[in-house]
């Protein structure tokens, strides 16, 4: 993550240094303050947006006492504050966690998840968004969105630029540059979007959650989703990269993760976890090239990571 950090800021230093004389500072900057103020009303308003997009409604303590309790527990194993809960009236179902900060985190629960698992899965999916929380995922991603935004914002700026004809044709030159590199930061953003996926994974199990509760909430939040219609999924289309898994993808993944339930139980437990550790998984092209455009890793790679941690 550090080092897709560094790559991401040594693009835009790159970019810098390139159109000082290309296109001149003052276009730039004034782009540049566009997209920080773009950036900063996004963190600042973020959370009521997603407040408002998902439905959420907090509750107390009185009213759901073992929600609170479980985030408490894995909160205080975290080592942050408690994060407020809610519950989101959609159906689908599934958690999220939001907020600006580690003290300013909000987990919640959809109100479809409810009733769908046994406690030890939803305090697994908890301890998974606790960890997003943990690890600062919200504002690493808000950060690394910036950087596809200056590149389009440099590329607007400078294809079209007027000029003498010697730097009008360098400026369209870093203007096409610009554009191809807001494609590949983009997809380094998704990147980014699929390692905090696994790290959150890591850290359900490293706050004393077994892999194959884990496993098992995503195999019941992927059957849960399949069942969705279009409708309830275009609703939350814009919101999908909050969840613990791709609601879109759901169909697919859930044809996949069925054979591992060997007893057809609907759960994966610790034995069929194990099986799936030494064996290859095999991902078609189509789904290779899926995952790379997806905010979430293939739901097959990530329950083999989870049988690796069983196995730890």
């Amino acid at each position: 993550m550090y080092m897709l950090l560094g790559l991401m800021f040594a693009i835009v230093y790159a970019l810098i240094v390139v159109v000082g004389w290309a296109a001149g500072f003052g276009n730039f900057f004034v782009y540049g303050i566009i997209a920080a103020a773009m950036l900063f009303i996004q963190y600042m308003i973020g959370p009521k947006m997603v407040e408002f997009s998902m439905r959420v409604k907090y509750v107390s303590e009185k009213e759901q006492p073992e929600l609170h309790k479980m985030v408490a527990e894995l909160a205080q194993k975290a080592g942050i504050k408690k994060p407020r809960v809610g519950i989101s009236e959609v159906n689908i179902p599934n958690a999220f966690a939001f907020g600006k900060s580690r003290g300013d985190g909000r987990i919640c629960v959809t109100k479809g998840i409810m009733g769908l698992m046994d406690k030890d899965e939803l305090k697994a999916v908890l301890g998974h968004e606790i960890s997003h929380i943990a690890n600062r995922d919200v504002t690493i991603i808000t950060i690394l969105s910036i950087i596809p935004m200056i590149c389009w914002y440099l590329g607007q700026s400078t294809l079209y630029s007027s000029g003498n004809r010697d730097r009008g044709s360098a400026a369209m030159l870093i203007g096409i540059f610009a554009i191809i590199l807001y494609f590949v930061t983009n997809l380094l953003v998704l990147y980014a979007s699929r390692i905090r996926e696994y790290y959150a994974d890591r850290g359900a199990v490293n706050l004393g959650n077994k892999p194959n509760d884990l496993a098992s909430a995503l195999y019941k939040l992927v059957y849960g989703s399949a069942k969705a219609g279009k409708g309830e999924i275009k609703q939350i289309e814009g919101y999908k990269a909050f969840f613990v898994n791709d609601p879109s993808r759901a169909i697919r993944d859930f044809s996949e993760l069925k054979a591992l339930d060997k007893d057809m139980s609907g759960t994966i437990d610790q034995h069929e976890l194990g099986a799936i550790r030494d064996r290859k998984v095999k991902v078609s092209a189509g789904d290779r090239i899926m995952e790379v455009l997806s905010t979430h890793p293939n739901m097959l790679k990530r329950i083999q990571q989870l049988s690796k941690l069983q196995a730890e």
